[in-house]
């Protein structure tokens, strides 16, 4: 059956594919504008030339100039053409510098830069299947350490332990707390550092990360805080932690019900886990009104379902969603289960497990 051409469709739809052309090219220039210090540059200037900002910044002014094209093409600094002067807007800067944290939305452009370092793997699973490994992910713990420094380390303690019914007043008489995936380990630095009373132990995969953990937590003179490299998934400890948390260390995992039955193994009878995870549905048609939606499959496909299926795992994805994490928890042995939201975090959910 031949279809009719709707030409207006059509016209509509090339218009949105040159949004997207410009969008993701202005993603790239906007990880630029973040890394070289450029937004927090601008966002101390009154209106000025391209030498000027480039001097401010330390950086070369061809580049500079180059990079301002973009910005004023793509609505992000103003330009006066008399004055040949640029102004990033203080509503604009309220969410591209890293003063605006946890609002910094240049911190996550830089996942695009980084995922299409890998795009040629990626093209060659399509075809034989499997998977592209974490190490191929140069700076890609770098940037989660970033990222979850806006939304988790600076929301510690005034959003997130709350969530938890008792924690505080726990922690601060002493109990034993393990982060697991852990990354860079910031959450339990700031953990250690506000609950001395308390031992906190950090488990995660990767080598170097575990070493700069170690590395920070030795030079903030650190001592009830403990990092060391494990994997999740064999993990065999029986009931020797108070409280477990992983934040966005779930779905990428090869085997996450088995990390989860290992958590649920680990806590003692009396203990609470926390998960932070991506906040959507584990259906398509679920997340359709998701803000973010072609984003977070698209982190999926060229990184966390990617590194779990290159390890011969579950492949489940940045989205496993809301249904299928409960449907986990409780095939991991946990009964008692609460999702929860945070006004400043629009991106995940917060389970309070027992």
């Amino acid at each position: 059956m031949t279809s009719v051409l709707n030409l207006a469709k059509s016209e509509a739809f090339a218009e949105q594919m040159v949004g997207i052309l410009n969008s993701g090219a202005l993603a790239l220039m906007i990880s630029i504008g973040h890394r070289t210090g450029l937004f927090d540059t601008l966002a101390e200037l009154s209106p000025s030339t391209s030498a000027h900002i480039a001097s401010a910044a330390g950086l070369n002014e061809r580049y500079v100039r180059e990079w301002l094209g973009a910005m004023v093409t793509g609505q992000i600094v103003e330009y006066d053409a008399l004055a040949k002067t640029y102004y990033l807007p203080p509503e604009h800067s309220a969410c591209l510098t890293r003063s605006a944290s946890p609002n910094n939305l240049a911190v996550t452009a830089q996942f695009i830069p980084l995922l299409a370092t890998v795009e040629d793997q990626i093209i060659d699973c399509f075809y034989r299947g499997g998977g592209v490994p974490y190490s191929s992910y140069g700076r890609f713990h770098q940037i989660m350490a970033e990222d979850s420094g806006q939304t988790v380390v600076a929301a510690l303690e005034d959003q997130i332990l709350p969530l938890v019914p008792g924690l505080r007043a726990d922690l601060e008489r002493g109990i034993d707390v393990l982060d697991l995936g852990c990354g860079h380990g910031y959450a339990l630095m700031k953990l250690a550092r506000h609950f001395p009373q308390s031992r906190f132990r950090g488990y995660d995969f990767s080598q170097d990360t575990i070493a700069a953990a170690r590395a920070e937590a030795e030079r903030l003179g650190l001592t009830n805080l403990e990092f060391q490299v494990q994997d999740a998934a064999l993990l065999g400890e029986i009931e020797q932690y108070d409280f477990i948390c992983t934040f966005d260390a779930i779905h990428d995992q090869a085997h996450p019900d088995a990390v989860l039955q290992n958590i649920y193994r680990a806590l003692r009878p009396t203990g609470t886990y926390l998960m932070q995870e991506i906040r959507g549905s584990s259906h398509v048609q679920g997340n359709l009104d998701h803000a973010i939606a072609p984003f977070l499959y698209t982190i999926s496909c060229m990184h966390c379902m990617s590194v779990s299926l290159s390890a011969g795992g579950m492949g489940l994805g940045t989205l496993w969603g809301h249904e299928l994490a409960m449907a986990m928890l409780r095939d991991a042995g946990f009964t008692a289960m609460e999702a929860h939201q945070l006004e400043h975090d629009l991106v995940n959910s917060y389970f309070v497990v027992n």
